[in-house]
């Protein structure tokens, strides 16, 4: 699946800036989970205040990865 095809099927709806609740409704994963990727920082992120923030560019990033470790295995 190239760049494209996973933002348009996944992350096209969603804003150039997510929150956690958003970047974790795009993965189909628990805010909790989404916590764990950002403090353990598997995804790249950026804090406003005390809110997490991710660009849809690091979650792309982190989407290619964990494909490309998936497909290796």
């Amino acid at each position: 699946m190239s760049f494209r095809d996973t933002y348009e099927l996944v992350l096209k709806e969603y804003p150039d800036i997510l929150t956690v609740e958003e970047m974790s409704n795009a993965l189909g994963i628990s805010t909790k989970t989404g916590y764990k990727l950002l403090r353990e920082n598997k995804i790249k992120n950026m804090k406003v205040g005390r809110a997490y923030r991710v660009p849809k560019a690091h979650l792309l990033a982190y989407l290619r990865f964990d494909m490309q470790t998936t497909i290796n295995s």
